[in-house]
């Protein structure tokens, strides 16, 4: 091919990537053809609250950032040290799905154990506000009967628990001081991702 026959040919293939280019622009984004499911068969879940329900999904934005507070990996430890898997034996630690599963359940108490300034800041819809201070005095609440001795938790409430994340002892601490009142492990879940992982998935946040 002569010099003039390679000057057309590549003014072709410039031609051509500019055609891709400008189509790639004008295409819809990537943001509006991509649905954000919780799972590949659910868009959506619909649980019961005690004046009506609360619909839980993920935000549909593709480009959706996680806010400054909750993108924050280096909080001084102590007293945000990353806590254990399981904060106690025979409590039973659950992520997205699980949490989801058991807030569908009436019978299950799904408790955020953070002190109200950050419970009222945005929560996990379903879920009530016990802080961590005052778990034992709420335990008459999820099944327990009280005596002479303190709490008898024969046939409780199962309990899900959860706090600010993986830094956070807030709920681990309640864990624990349950378990130390009589509450038994095996009825007792930890949402060891709380609020941060939550956020971090596009999940439903009441008052948001």
């Amino acid at each position: 091919m002569n010099s003039i026959g390679l000057a057309v040919a590549g003014k072709r293939g410039m031609m051509k990537k500019l055609l891709v280019l400008l189509a790639l622009m004008a295409a819809p984004s990537w943001a509006e053809d991509k649905p954000v499911n919780i799972t590949r068969d659910t868009a959506s879940v619909t649980i019961p609250l005690p004046d009506g329900t609360a619909e839980i999904r993920r935000i549909g934005d593709n480009d959706h950032r996680i806010g400054d507070d909750w993108g924050r990996t280096s909080r001084a430890c102590p007293p945000f040290c990353i806590q254990p898997i399981s904060p106690a034996p025979g409590v039973t630690t659950i992520g997205e799905l699980e949490l989801i599963e058991l807030l569908q359940d009436p019978e299950v108490v799904v408790m955020d154990s953070r002190t109200p300034e950050w419970f009222e800041g945005g929560s996990i819809p379903g879920a009530i506000n016990v802080p961590y201070t005052q778990v034992i005095d709420h335990l008459g609440e999820f099944g327990c009967d009280i005596d002479f001795d303190g709490y008898v938790c024969e046939n409780p409430n199962r309990v899900a628990l959860f706090c600010n994340g993986n830094w956070c002892g807030q709920s681990p601490t309640a864990i624990r001081n349950m378990i130390e009142a009589g509450f038994p492990a095996d009825h007792i879940y930890y949402y060891r991702g709380g609020m941060q992982a939550w956020r971090l998935l596009g999940l439903t946040v009441t008052g948001e």
